[in-house]
């Protein structure tokens, strides 16, 4: 029986992967503010959408992290692998997550923000 229910370990997943989301966002916010588009404007308001609802859901998680106890540390990383210690209810959880994995559950996040920015507009 695992330690760390699974209800929880979404919202630790979360912790992982709406970072890394926000980071992409931000980025390429900022390439296409460079760009040589003749039309930034529609770009631009997809992706902010987008990092507002990021930003939101981030944050409604970390107040869930808190108000539970709930803390993850990033550990040890390499070229495959990269390692989360999740701490909950006086347990410890060691992760490790193919970086391939990451990847693209993160590739998958950015289409579902995308997409729910764009319905936004």
């Amino acid at each position: 029986m695992p330690l760390i229910s699974q209800e929880e370990v979404v919202h630790f997943e979360k912790a992982i992967y709406l970072p890394m989301v926000l980071i992409i966002l931000e980025r390429d916010r900022s390439l296409f503010e460079k760009g040589t588009f003749k039309l930034k404007r529609p770009y631009i308001e997809l992706v902010d959408n987008a990092i507002k609802l990021v930003q939101k859901e981030l944050q409604e998680t970390k107040i869930h992290m808190r108000k539970h106890h709930m803390k993850m540390i990033r550990g040890i990383g390499d070229d495959t692998f990269t390692e989360y210690v999740f701490y909950h209810g006086g347990y410890e959880d060691h992760r490790r997550y193919l970086n391939l994995r990451l990847r693209n559950r993160v590739e998958e996040l950015l289409r579902v923000y995308l997409a729910m920015s764009n319905r936004q507009i």
